[in-house]
């Protein structure tokens, strides 16, 4: 019988994906091609939809060729998306109407501080888990409809379609309009408990019901592709963040993963039930398998943390390529006294402050290039400290490993400083595209390719690992300065009350 492969499409924030998967979970191939970021003005992040599906296309037909395979061997592919990306295009022609909003954008802020009323940012959240930001894709789309000309009119009459990065994948593959529990759990307009939409929040939104995509589970065949991909079963969509906790294996409650990556993610397995948090953190889904009861998750999402290192190179032009920063961070043994809260379009978990502006403090003379790149690398490090604090006091669970992946974790020096101011142990496998992975995993188990997630736990190997070593009054000492710099940042962007 011919060897048979499980494709993933990574659809993300800067670039789009292929990377195939044998039996053993192992890379076979990959096929990846960038994107454009469109800034039509400060905050503004847009990207070109059909672009993207054709770099699809593109990195889908590298992956094959360069593994030697034929789409007869695939016996299903997988998607994971960039979330809260958010498009409308229409029913007909399938042109988008409107470049798609990233997740990054802040053009929603007034429409947040519109919609939260009297009620406050909390509106929402005991439905659907989540606050009232600019992050999530219900009030991009509700922009939409008011900003695009006659498009509230065309959505009414049914002849334009919403979704996230994967419903616009899944229908450009299959001719279905339908996304998955993870990423309807994104959009503030999905009840956490139904995992339906929320007709009295599509009210309060003002967004017709008749756009939006039917929602199923992460892990079932949605449709057989046609195209490039012809008879190819189209078999999971997961959120990137959940795709990751599948492809780390955190499938029993209390286990977290970290992806490091443009932003950074926690996700902690909380089991079958939802917990609402009281510390800033997102509730959301994790993933549901087929018929499998939903298993929900507590998020804590960071912004800016491997786009930090990028605006050190890029805009400040203190190294000439991201790895640099550990070789630059390595020649100092400390911060100097200098800190950098990257809050360059507010801060999210456990803060939600979209007033909120990047810092750099602490400064004096003695402060050099190197201090400043060991600051860069301590942002990543505390941000995800105020998040694993977080969720500790919204689980009670005693979080003792991070499993972490993404490309930030490359760096030897920043995995160490994690685990030195968790104070936990911090964990790489061997594979670090996760998410990827997660992907696979879950199309894999749609079709039978595997037959369970005892299964997939077997194949989780560890890679490398990092003990905490700092003194624990040096840690509690740098967490209060940071703590510190966190509160400059605060009411920067003052709003226009005229």
């Amino acid at each position: 019988m011919t060897t048979q492969y499980v494709a993933a499409i990574d659809q993300g924030t800067t670039s789009s994906r292929c990377i195939i998967f044998d039996y053993d979970g192992r890379i076979v191939s990959v096929g990846q091609r960038e994107h454009r970021q469109i800034f039509p003005q400060p905050g503004w992040v847009e990207h070109d939809a059909s672009e993207i599906w054709d770099n699809v296309q593109l990195v889908v037909e590298e992956a094959l060729d360069q593994g030697s395979i034929t789409r007869d061997q695939l016996a299903a592919v997988g998607i994971t998306n960039q979330r809260e990306t958010t498009l409308v295009w229409d029913r007909e022609t399938g042109e988008p109407v409107h470049n798609a909003i990233v997740w990054q954008d802040t053009r929603t802020n007034e429409l947040i501080h519109e919609l939260a009323g009297t009620a406050g940012q909390e509106r929402f959240r005991e439905r659907c888990g989540l606050p009232l930001a600019t992050y999530f894709s219900g009030p991009k789309l509700r922009w939409l409809l008011e900003e695009v000309p006659g498009l509230r009119e065309r959505a009414e009459r049914g002849e334009v379609l919403f979704g996230t990065m994967d419903t616009w994948l899944i229908w450009k593959l299959t001719g279905r309009h339908v996304t998955d529990v993870t990423n309807a759990s994104r959009t503030m307009l999905m009840n956490l408990r139904t995992l339906d939409w929320d007709s009295s929040i599509l009210e309060d939104m003002g967004i017709p019901a008749d756009v939006l995509p039917e929602i199923a589970s992460s892990a079932e065949v949605y449709g057989e592709a046609t195209g490039f991909l012809a008879g190819v079963p189209v078999a999971s969509a997961l959120g990137d963040q959940h795709a990751a906790l599948v492809g780390q294996t955190c499938f029993d409650p209390g286990e977290v993963k970290g992806t490091y990556g443009t932003g950074t993610f926690l996700v902690l397995n909380t089991g079958t039930t939802p917990v609402m948090s009281s510390n800033g953190l997102l509730t959301t889904l994790g993933y549901k398998i087929g018929d499998q009861p939903a298993v929900y998750a507590l998020e804590g999402s960071i912004a800016v943390t491997g786009s930090l290192v990028q605006w050190i190179r890029d805009n400040l032009g203190l190294i000439s390529s991201a790895p640099e920063i550990e070789t630059l961070a390595r020649t100092v043994e400390d911060n100097g006294g200098c800190y950098i809260v990257p809050a360059f379009s507010g801060l999210f978990a456990p803060h939600w402050r979209s007033d909120a502006r990047g810092v750099m403090t602490g400064l004096t003379g003695y402060v050099t290039k190197g201090h400043i790149a060991r600051a860069v690398l301590e942002a990543t490090a505390w941000q995800t400290r105020e998040v694993v604090d977080a969720m500790r006091q919204d689980s009670g669970d005693d979080l003792a490993t991070l499993k972490v992946d993404g490309g930030m974790t490359a760096d030897n020096l920043l995995m160490q400083i994690l685990a030195d101011v968790l104070d936990i142990g911090v964990v790489r496998p061997m594979v670090a595209e996760t998410t990827c992975l997660g992907a696979a995993y879950a199309a894999g188990l749609a079709v039978g390719f595997w037959p369970d997630l005892e299964t997939l736990r077997a194949k989780w190997h560890k890679a490398a690992e990092w003990s905490p070593a700092m003194d624990p009054q040096i840690r509690s000492r740098e967490y209060h300065n940071w703590q510190k710099a966190v509160q400059r940042t605060l009411g920067w962007i003052e709003r226009d009350t005229a």
